[in-house]
C-alpha cells in the first residue's frame, strides 16, 4: 500500500499536522497554524462543512486571541453586547440578574453573544477550502517514531507528523487512540468507562422574527433570559441576536435512573436525530418578553427544522489527552454541562496552547521530542478544564435539582455581595491566553492578563532562535 503524502505549505522544516474535525476547534487550530507557517490539512467526515446550535457567550478570555487571528472585528459586527443575564421562574417573574458590566472594565473586552452558526462562518472563511477534505470518515490510525497515518472509510489514507483530534464528543481519533493505549495496558479505568449522560438539549436558531411580537429584538444589546424551574426537570434560555434572530435552548435534566435508560444507540449528535417529540414536549414552556403570553412554541414555529437539533450530553474530564504523535483538543478532552457556557472557551484555550507548542517543533521531531510538549500542554490546561467542569456542574444545580441544594445555590447566587462578585470576575478575566508567534495584544483592562507557561516558554524558544539566526548572519557578513 502506498502512502499519500500531504503537500507541504509554509516553512518546510515545521511538522505536518493532520486535523480531524472541521468544527470550531479544528478551524481555529487551522487558522492558528496557518499564521504560524505550519503545514496542515483538515479532514471532515461530513460532505458539508456546517454547524448548528444556539448562541455563544464570549468576552475577555478569547478577546486577545480573536484579535491576533484577525477575526475580532467581524465577531463584533455579527454579535451583540451582553451585560446581564436575567434569571426568571416559570411564571415569568424576574428572580435576579447577573451583571457582567465589570467584564469590559477588568478584561478590556465586553461580553458578547453570537450565534454559533455566525462564528462558524467567520472561521470557515479564513481557512482555504483546498485545506479542508470533506467526506473523510476516519476509521483507524497508525503511528510510530517517524510518522502518523490516518485511514478513512473511502479507502484513502494520509501521512503526517502530528495528528490532532478536534472531532467532538464522540471523537474517532480518541476512540482509535484509546484502543492503542488500552492494548498497552495504560488506559485509565475512568477513560475506559462509558460516558455518563446528564441531560438532553434541544437548541435552535430562528429565522428573522417580528420585532412587534418580540420587541426586545430592537435593542442594540442582547437580552439573555434564563428560566429555571423547581417543579419540572427543565431550564430554558433565549438570546436576542443580530438580524432579528433569537437563539434558544431547552435543557432536560436526567436523574440517575433516566440517564441509565438511554443507550448509545439512542444518542444523537448535533444536527442529527429526531427532534419533533421534544419540540412538542416543551412547546408550552413560558418565556419572558412581549405581551406576557409568549411560549417556547412561538420560537419553535419561527425556527426552520434544519436549525433545530436534539442531542444528549455527558459530563466527563478525560485522563488521556495524548499518546505518541496524537493529541486531542476541546470535547476530545472534556465534556461539560452546557449551563456554564464554557465548552467552546475551553476548546479555544486548548487550541492556542497546543499551537504554541506545535510551532516550536521541527519536522524531524521524534516521539521523544513531541510527547514532552504534549505533556506540558495537558499539565497547563488540565486544572482549567477541571475548574470549568465544576463551575458548570454547580450552575446546573442552580438551574434544576429538586432538593434543598438548589434552593441554597440560588440563594447564594442571588445574594452574592458585590465585593465577592468583583473577586470572581477578576479571577475569571485574568486568563487571556495568546499565541506566542503573533504580535502580543497589550492589556487594556484594569486586571492584567496572566501569561501562561506555554506562552512564556515558547516565546523564549522563538527569541533564542531569532537571536541565533541574527548572530549567524552577522558572522557571515
Amino acid at each position: 500500500m502506498t502512502i499519500s503524502p500531504l503537500p507541504l505549505t509554509g516553512i518546510n522544516d515545521k511538522p505536518r499536522v493532520l486535523i480531524v474535525g472541521a468544527g470550531l476547534a479544528g478551524l481555529t487550530l487551522a487558522i492558528s497554524l496557518q499564521k504560524a507557517g505550519v503545514p496542515y490539512n483538515v479532514f471532515e467526515r461530513g460532505l458539508e462543512t456546517r454547524t448548528v446550535g444556539t448562541a455563544m457567550l464570549f468576552g475577555p478570555n478569547v478577546g486577545p486571541l480573536f484579535t491576533q487571528l484577525g477575526i475580532y472585528d467581524e465577531f463584533v459586527e455579527k454579535s451583540k453586547p451582553c451585560e446581564t443575564i436575567n434569571i426568571y421562574d416559570e411564571t415569568r417573574e424576574l428572580q435576579f440578574t447577573r451583571d457582567f458590566k465589570l467584564t469590559a472594565e477588568m478584561g478590556g473586552y465586553a461580553n458578547r453573544i453570537i450565534p454559533r452558526t455566525a462564528l462558524y462562518s467567520i472561521l470557515l472563511d479564513k481557512v482555504p477550502q483546498d485545506r479542508i477534505h470533506k467526506g473523510k470518515k476516519m476509521v483507524s490510525l497508525y503511528q510510530d517514531d517517524a510518522r502518523v497515518i490516518i485511514y478513512f472509510a473511502d479507502g484513502s489514507h494520509y501521512e503526517g507528523d502530528i495528528l490532532v483530534g478536534a472531532d467532538g464528543a464522540y471523537s474517532a481519533v480518541r476512540h482509535c487512540l484509546y484502543e492503542s493505549v488500552d492494548r498497552n495496558g495504560r488506559l485509565s479505568q475512568s477513560d475506559a468507562e462509558d460516558l455518563p449522560y446528564s441531560c438532553i438539549c434541544l437548541v435552535g436558531h430562528s429565522s428573522s422574527l417580528d420585532p412587534v411580537k418580540f420587541p426586545s429584538l430592537r435593542d442594540e444589546f442582547c437580552h439573555y433570559n434564563d428560566t429555571h424551574s423547581i417543579d419540572i426537570p427543565y431550564s430554558w434560555m433565549t438570546f436576542t441576536t443580530k438580524n432579528d434572530v433569537i437563539c434558544w435552548g431547552v435543557i432536560k435534566y436526567l436523574d440517575v435512573q433516566n440517564s441509565a435508560a438511554y443507550s448509545r444507540e439512542q444518542r444523537s449528535d448535533w444536527g442529527e436525530g429526531a427532534t419533533e417529540t421534544m419540540c412538542n414536549e416543551v412547546r408550552g414552556l413560558p418565556i419572558p418578553g412581549g405581551d406576557g403570553s409568549l411560549i417556547m412554541g412561538d420560537l419553535i414555529d419561527g425556527t426552520p427544522r434544519s436549525q433545530i437539533t436534539k442531542v444528549m450530553l455527558e459530563e466527563k474530564v478525560f485522563d488521556t489527552w495524548y499518546h505518541g504523535r496524537t493529541v486531542l483538543v476541546g470535547d476530545g478532552n472534556i465534556l461539560i454541562h452546557p449551563a456554564g457556557n464554557r465548552g467552546a472557551v475551553q476548546a479555544f484555550h486548548d487550541v492556542v496552547t497546543l499551537s504554541n507548542w506545535i510551532n516550536v517543533l521541527s519536522r524531524s521531531a521524534t516521539v521523544e521530542d513531541i510527547e514532552p510538549t504534549f505533556r506540558a500542554y495537558k499539565e497547563e490546561r488540565f486544572p482549567f478544564v477541571q475548574e470549568a467542569a465544576v463551575h458548570s456542574k454547580n450552575l446546573s444545580q442552580v438551574s434544576f435539582t429538586p432538593d434543598m441544594k438548589t434552593v441554597m445555590s440560588r440563594f447564594v447566587t442571588k445574594h452574592m455581595p458585590s465585593w465577592l462578585w468583583r473577586v470572581v470576575n477578576a479571577k475569571t478575566v485574568s486568563y487571556r491566553p495568546q499565541a506566542s508567534f503573533l504580535p502580543v495584544v497589550k492589556d487594556s483592562g484594569t486586571v492584567g492578563s496572566i501569561h501562561p507557561k506555554s506562552y512564556l516558554e515558547t516565546l523564549r524558544i522563538l527569541e533564542t532562535r531569532s537571536s541565533s539566526v541574527a548572530a549567524a548572519s552577522a558572522v557571515v557578513v
